[in-house]
This record gives structure tokens, C-alpha cells and sequence, in this order.
């Protein structure tokens, strides 16, 4: 009987570990399917749990910030292209025309400049710098900036930024507004050179008004508007962008700095007012020389200072486009001066004063348009070639057109 018993409990020793594996086992397999269930369900939660943090992020990511080494540029290159109209230009035509008109110059240029800017803060810059809506949307721009509206929030104290060449890189709309504040008050300023000494001062106002409604902001919008380098995010959106963009801008135009909107733009506008007013009286009977030739040498030099603002501030950036720029217009500008006077020489037996300053005009205004889309030597070229073109155009050109251009606005701006 202790045999059997012995017998029967050695069994159970033997069989009974074998049961309570399987009984473990059993159990352990639910537990092992439970501790997999969470982590199939978090694979599957992984693809929108990141999903959701992207757009988190993206929704997080703060607005772009202006870069302050180019907004200081651009304020001082602002500040430079209101040097060479007020008092740059009013000297360089103060100086030419006779001394009893010279005070009449003056004025004109300041006044006029004055009310240029106001009415770009009040609608020429919407129109020129926003996108437009319908057939006109390639023509003119639209009234979303009209009194520069939503340019800055004064209770939040957030400005609105404005693209620049590069992408990613801003400065302050209400700076880039400015600036081209300053170009729309230089180029209305130029026309009053073509009739200067026989137009009323409230006449002029009331022309320079008209001229820059439906002249300057059509041609500015056409050639200089575009989305930006940040709107072209692929190449399935260039037709799209490229359709919102000003017409001239879209077909391709090269226009730096303003040959077209600025120089073209108001010697045409000059040629046109010196034809519909008339010639002065004694006009080919008697010489006009100019009172003061040292006024005119200040003026035509705080021109060429004041143009580094206009030419190499076109850039938008602080950066080596910036410095291709200025050495172009500084290179341009200097050949030019060369090249009048050799020019006026071999035309005349002697170089002048006024030859130097009008070659020095003329070299800014030829490299406007290329400061930037040309190496060192072809500034050179332009300036030379462009010189003595100039020369030409303020001589045998005038007397061809047979027009009172009192200041040779359209000899030097529209042929240089």
C-alpha cells in the first residue's frame, strides 16, 4: 500500500508541472495578445498622431521675420533717393534755367515731389503694387492698400511684410512703400525740366496729378508687379503667377531700376508738355544760358550720391547684387563724364562744366535699367555709348524734333 501510494504521488510530482505550464501558458497567451493589441493599435495611430503633429507645427510655425540688415538698407536707400530729388534735382534745374525763374523751379520740384507722395499713400500705391482683379488685372493693380490700409495693425503692432529676390527673405511692406514712394515723386519731378520758365505753378500740380494717375502707376504695375520668388513654389504655378503679374513683367522685362517706369516714362510725358505748351518767347532768337553752373555741379552731384540709394537699393537685399549694382552705376557714371567731354571737345574745341554734369546724368540714367543684369565692363560700354548718344540728343536731336525742351529732359533721359 505505501508502495502504491508512494507510486501514485511520484505521478502527480511528475505529471503536474506539465499542467500548470499549460495552465500558464493558456493564461499568458491572452496576456501576450493583450500586451500586442496596443501595440498594433499605436502603429496604426502612428501615421495620424504625426500627421496631426505636422499640422500643429505648420499651424505653429511663426511668420516670417524681416531681415534687419536689409529693412536698414532700405531706409537709408529711401533716404538717399529723397536727397537727389529734394535737394538734388530742384538744384541741378534751379542752376539751368535763368535766375529770374529759378525761385519758380524750385518750387515746382518740392511741391510737386510733396504731392506725388501724398497721393501714393492715398491710392498709387495699391495701384501699383497690389494685384488687380479682371481684364485689367495685368494693367493695374487693385484697392486692397488704398491709404495704406492693413500695411500695419496698430493694436497688435504687426507690420506686413514685402517679398524681396529671395526666397524667404522679407523686409516691411510699409519700407518697400516708402522707397517706391520715392521714385514716383522723383520721375513726376524730371517732366518739369521740359517746360520749366513758361508754365503756371498750379498748372504743373494739376498736370503732374493726371500724369501720375494714368500714366506712372499703369506702367509701374505692368513692369514691376509680380507675386514674388515665394509664390513659385513649383513649376505647375508659374503659368498661374505669371498671369497675376503686371504685362510687361510676365512677357519677361528687364527693368533694374526704372528705364521704362522712370526715365522712358517721364521723358515722353516731357517731350509731349513741351510740345502742347509751346516754345518760350524768344526761343531761337536769344540764348538761354544758365544763371549758375556751380548750383548746377551741387545738384548733378547729390544726383550721383543720391542714385546709389536708387540704383543699388533696387536690390531689396543687403547682399552682392546690392554691390553689383552700385559699382555699376559708380563705373557707368564715371565713363560717361569722360566721354561727354572728349565728346564735347572734338564737337565744340572745349569740355564744359554743364558737359560734365549733363554726362554724369547721362551715365546714371543709361545704367538704371542694367545695374544689376551686367558685369563691370559693360557698365563701362553703357556709359560711354550712352554718353555719347546724350550729346547727341541734346543737339542734333533737338533740332530735328524742333521742341522746347527746356532742360533736355527727353535728349538725356529718353534717349540715355
Amino acid at each position: 500500500m505505501k508502495k502504491l501510494l508512494a507510486s501514485l504521488a511520484l505521478a502527480a510530482a511528475v505529471f503536474a508541472p506539465g499542467a500548470w505550464a499549460q495552465d500558464s501558458a493558456a493564461s499568458a497567451a491572452p496576456a501576450a495578445s493583450a500586451a500586442t493589441a496596443p501595440a498594433a493599435t499605436a502603429s496604426a495611430a502612428a501615421p495620424a498622431a504625426a500627421a496631426a503633429s505636422d499640422a500643429a507645427s505648420a499651424a505653429a510655425a511663426p511668420a516670417p521675420v524681416p531681415n534687419k540688415g536689409d529693412t536698414a538698407w532700405m531706409l537709408v536707400s529711401t533716404l538717399l533717393v529723397i536727397m537727389m530729388t529734394v535737394p538734388g534735382l530742384a538744384l541741378f534745374y534751379g542752376g539751368l534755367v535763368r535766375s529770374k525763374n529759378m525761385l519758380s523751379v524750385l518750387m515746382q520740384v518740392m511741391v510737386g515731389f510733396s504731392l506725388i507722395v501724398v497721393l501714393w499713400c492715398i491710392y498709387g500705391y495699391s495701384l501699383a503694387f497690389t494685384e488687380g482683379s479682371g481684364i485689367t488685372t495685368q494693367f493695374i493693380g487693385g484697392t486692397s492698400r488704398f491709404f495704406l490700409k492693413d500695411i500695419w495693425d496698430n493694436v497688435s503692432g504687426n507690420f506686413a511684410n514685402a517679398a524681396t529676390f529671395s526666397k524667404g527673405v522679407y523686409i516691411p511692406e510699409i519700407v518697400y512703400a516708402a522707397f517706391q514712394a520715392t521714385f514716383a515723386g522723383i520721375t513726376a519731378c524730371l517732366i518739369v525740366g521740359s517746360f520749366a520758365e513758361r508754365m503756371k505753378f498750379a498748372a504743373v500740380l494739376a498736370f503732374l496729378a493726371l500724369w501720375f494717375t494714368f500714366s506712372y502707376l499703369p506702367i509701374a504695375h505692368m513692369v514691376w508687379f509680380w507675386e514674388g520668388p515665394d509664390a513659385f513654389s513649383s513649376p505647375s504655378v508659374v503659368d498661374a503667377m505669371t498671369a497675376k503679374a503686371g504685362l510687361l513683367n510676365g512677357w519677361g522685362a528687364l527693368d533694374y531700376a526704372g528705364g521704362t517706369v522712370v526715365h522712358i516714362n517721364a521723358a515722353v510725358a516731357g517731350l509731349v508738355g513741351a510740345f502742347m505748351v509751346g516754345k518760350r518767347i524768344g526761343f531761337g532768337k536769344e540764348a538761354f544760358t544758365p544763371h549758375s553752373l556751380t548750383l548746377t555741379m551741387v545738384g548733378s552731384a547729390l544726383l550721383w550720391v543720391g542714385w546709389f540709394g536708387f540704383n543699388a537699393g533696387s536690390a531689396l537685399e543687403a547682399n552682392g547684387m546690392a554691390g553689383l549694382a552700385f559699382m555699376n552705376t559708380f563705373a557707368a557714371t564715371a565713363m560717361a563724364v569722360l566721354a561727354w567731354c572728349v565728346g564735347e571737345a572734338l564737337l565744340k574745341g572745349k569740355a564744359s562744366m554743364l558737359g560734365a554734369a549733363s554726362g554724369a546724368v547721362a551715365g546714371l540714367v543709361a545704367i538704371t535699367p542694367a545695374a544689376g543684369n551686367v558685369g563691370i565692363m559693360g557698365a563701362l560700354v553703357i556709359g560711354a555709348v550712352a554718353s555719347f548718344a546724350c550729346l547727341w540728343g541734346v543737339t542734333g536731336l533737338k533740332k530735328l524734333l524742333g521742341a522746347d525742351d527746356t532742360l533736355d529732359v527727353f535728349g538725356v533721359h529718353g534717349v540715355g
